[in-house]
């Protein structure tokens, strides 16, 4: 089972106890973990994630082979103020017993998982009042995929064993397998709690991390962080652990405590990418930008490689984007320079080229990361854009085709559509333009895309809905274009004191606006006030309006 994560950040957590409990003293029993079997957890939350906040997917947890120990263990008690449940009392092994209890493990050590059932059963049969056996069958059972009946002789092994921690960590990996997440989560959690300092770093280490997995699951990032905390007190210098402790103290907008904890990660590792990603964003999360991008720069000269290089630089144009937009496209461009394979930073640099009014170097942009990205429709879609933009319209019909061929979200096809509608606008296809822009505009009803719906409906002559859609569009963006053509569907429909209104307000705002005066005119005339009309048209002529001029004569 998998937790659903964006997938340009894969991880992967793969985890299961090999346990053994111990036996009555002088009698030879199972290891209480084997380690060489064991499979050790890998990034619980990713370790190279350009932005915290994205969880990697979690593996299914698989069982390894228990081993035998001339000395058993002892026995962990619990140290959580909930005391087990009292166990039952056990039967100590005979020496016969303990011979083919050694018989079915070498069994179970071979993959003869067959054998190895029948010989933990006949020996359950002989004594089931001790754990072992229940234990061993229960691995077996794994083995062969039973999980119902592994799961009961786990649980027989808690019953004759509550305090130990391999029950409740092995009914937790099937919990896992079976979906039962919540519960997994429970018994994990007992079982950290049972796995106290007496039990090996290494085994406390494995428990945790099962426990880490299901946090993440949940998003449980307080409880995360406090997992994590008790993973970097076993290991300090575990420089993957103090990066996750970091990142899921910022998950839980802990600042406070993320930016030492992130700090403590780069210490431990300088040329951490992730670490000083992380950094970056726990400074935006307390609002201090410019600290942030001070911080991507000095971690530049840090990491290994030009990718690395290139990632942090990318990082930077996408927080001085807003703000700066010259140094933005700067980083921008020093990040493509650094990794010539990293589509994201072209189409940056393409996004901060158009937005600066250069759109021959925006195309070019576009057109790299399209080449380098060529399976992600948001390169062509803006390319389509860019092509409209400069009334290029075969170039734009194209870029739309190429961008739904990659099957694009429903943000994306709207938008192409937004461009096949504006296209037939422009082109005299006004019926064709009206159903493009219609679908657009359901899906992202913007003000811009409004606007053309609009002046679709008006060539086509519907008027009353032409002043619906273009008055939809003054109220999500009232661009004084959006309020000139909303004044003339009014017009058209007879409603000539909110148009005049609304050219008032235009000559308000921008005495040189033609078209304003133009429109206040007639809206004057149409109420009969004939002196004040030809002075709004005057003023409009006076700005080289023709259509002014006509109306004075």
């Amino acid at each position: 089972m998998h937790l659903v994560t964006d997938a340009a950040r894969p991880a992967a957590a793969r985890f299961f106890l090999t346990a053994a409990l111990l036996c009555s003293a002088g009698v030879q029993a199972q290891t209480l973990i084997d380690t060489s079997a064991a499979i050790g957890v890998q990034n619980t939350l990713l370790e190279q994630q350009p932005v915290p906040g994205r969880l990697p997917a979690v593996a299914l947890p698989s069982p390894a082979s228990p081993a035998a120990s001339a000395t058993p263990p002892a026995p962990v008690p619990a140290p959580s103020a909930e005391a087990p449940a009292a166990a039952r009392p056990v039967t100590p092994l005979t020496a016969e017993q303990q011979a083919a209890l050694v018989e079915a493990q070498a069994s179970y050590a071979a993959g003869n998982y067959p054998l190895a059932r029948a010989q933990y059963e006949a020996l359950i049969v002989r004594n089931f009042a001790h754990p072992d056996p229940h234990f061993g069958l229960g691995l077996t059972l794994y083995a062969l995929g039973d999980l119902r009946g592994a799961a009961f002789e786990f649980g027989q092994f808690v019953v004759f064993a509550p305090g130990r921690f391999e029950g409740p960590y092995n009914l937790g990996v099937i919990a896992t397998r079976e979906e039962r997440f919540a519960e997994a989560l429970r018994l994990y959690q007992t079982a950290a709690q049972l796995a106290g300092p007496s039990a090996p770093p290494t085994v406390r280490a494995q428990v945790l991390r099962a426990l880490a997995a299901e946090q993440t699951r949940i998003k449980d990032y307080l409880g995360l962080s406090e997992t994590y905390s008790a993973l970097v007190a076993l290991n300090p210098q575990s420089s993957g652990d103090l990066y996750r402790r970091a990142q899921s103290l910022y998950l839980a907008e802990r600042y406070d405590e993320a930016l030492p904890a992130t700090y403590a990660a780069l210490q431990a590792q300088p040329a951490s990418l992730s670490a000083a990603l992380l950094l970056a964003d726990v400074y935006m999360a307390q609002g201090l930008p410019d600290r942030a991008t001070r911080e991507l720069g000095a971690a530049v000269a840090r990491v290994n490689s030009g990718s690395e290089r290139s990632a942090l630089l990318l990082r930077k144009a996408e927080l001085l984007t807003q703000t700066d937009p010259r140094s933005a496209l700067q980083a921008a461009s020093d990040a493509r320079r650094e990794d010539t394979r990293n589509a994201g930073a072209f189409a940056r640099e393409g996004e901060l080229l158009a937005g600066l009014g250069e759109r021959a170097a925006a195309i070019a942009a576009y057109r790299r990361a399209a080449h380098l990205d060529d399976k992600n429709p948001r390169h062509q879609a803006a390319l389509a854009g860019l092509y409209l933009a400069g009334n290029e319209y075969a170039r734009a019909r194209n870029a739309v085709a190429l961008t739904l061929k990659l099957k694009p979200d429903a943000a994306i096809t709207a938008r192409m559509q937004y461009v096949q509608g504006v296209v037939a606008y422009r082109q005299g296809r006004s019926a064709e333009a009206l159903a493009l822009l219609r679908a657009s505009a359901q899906v992202a009803p913007s003000g811009e895309a409004l606007l053309w719906l609009g002046l679709s409906q008006y060539a086509l002559g519907d008027y009353a809905a032409a002043a619906t859609t273009l008055g939809e569009s003054v109220r999500l963006s009232p661009t004084p274009l959006a309020r000139q053509n909303l004044a003339s569907a009014l017009l058209a429909t007879a409603r000539y004191a909110e148009a005049e209104a609304l050219a008032r307000g235009l000559v308000t705002d921008g005495v040189k606006n033609a078209d304003g005066w133009y429109l206040l005119g007639l809206a004057q005339r149409a109420q009969q006030r004939a002196n004040e009309a030809r002075q709004s048209f005057k003023k409009a002529a006076a700005l080289g309006d023709r259509r002014a001029q006509d109306a004075l004569k």
